[in-house]
């Protein structure tokens, strides 16, 4: 592999949930090899129940917070993930991006019911999250250690 990490840039409406989730877990499951973000379309604050996720999973969540999408114009990403269908439509084009790809996934703090119900979809969401993510290191790991450094 080059020695230069993968920039990889994860994208969804409020940046609450599901995009910090996808951020936390690139980041552990890449290490060193990927530089990863996160960013909304109208970004608001990171959902407490993403953080008790995060926390019970055993992540550092002290840094996320919410960003724009516009705090990265500009910047050149080998992959920008949408996880939103929203975002999806909207998310601009980053310089560089070898591939935008599209990982559809449910609003989790849209769920009603209980504290038992949401806290139940933020999980779902993030056990998704984590076996995409494994994935998409396996593929993306392979494809930066085929290309001569």
């Amino acid at each position: 592999m080059s020695g230069r990490p993968i920039r990889v840039l994860f994208v969804c409406t409020a940046n609450a949930s599901r995009s910090i989730l996808a951020e936390a877990l690139l980041r552990r499951v890449g290490g060193d090899a990927y530089e990863v973000h996160s960013a909304g379309i109208e970004p608001t604050v990171v959902h407490p129940l993403t953080r008790r996720v995060l926390e019970a999973a055993g992540f550092d969540h002290e840094w996320a917070a919410a960003k724009h999408v516009n705090d990265f114009a500009g910047q050149p990403f080998a992959y920008v993930v949408t996880l939103c269908d929203d975002a999806r439509l909207v998310c601009p084009i980053f310089p560089g991006a070898d591939q935008s790809m599209h990982w559809g996934y449910p609003e989790p703090a849209s769920v009603e019911g209980d504290e038992a119900a949401r806290l139940l979809a933020f999980e779902r969401v993030f056990t998704s999250l984590a076996e995409r993510v494994r994935q998409f290191v396996v593929v993306t790991g392979r494809k930066a250690s085929a290309v001569p450094g």
